[in-house]
């Protein structure tokens, strides 16, 4: 059965489609970060760039004023909701939207669903 299955041309020509899907599958998700950092306008992406540059990966290296704009620039983003949207973008079976989004009421399911409608 399997050696018949091999033999049909559809399926080996799927074989050749693989890369193709993962591109597509890495331009969504590239649309996706897009849409976020989108959220910010242009002095708020550069002074994110600055401070993350200026930390070298480490937040403690900053001044405690510099963290706080870090941070509020960061949520600005929702890594939450763009994390949760991407696993359900990429993930073959369903995932329940509590581990995707939070609790009920959570401030990231309220943004998931203003950013569905």
């Amino acid at each position: 059965m399997l050696a018949r299955l091999l033999r049909r041309s559809a399926l080996k020509r799927a074989g050749r489609f693989v890369p193709v899907a993962q591109l597509a599958l890495a331009a969504e998700l590239a649309l996706l970060a897009g849409r976020h950092i989108g959220r910010l306008n242009r002095a708020q992406r550069h002074r994110l760039v600055a401070l993350v540059r200026r930390a070298h990966g480490r937040p403690s290296s900053l001044a405690d004023a510099e963290r706080r704009e870090l941070e509020e620039l960061v949520s600005m983003l929702e890594p939450r909701v763009f994390v949760g949207s991407a696993v359900r973008r990429v993930s073959p079976v369903p995932v329940p939207k509590r581990l995707l989004y939070g609790a009920k009421g959570s401030a990231a399911r309220e943004s998931a669903k203003a950013g569905r409608s």
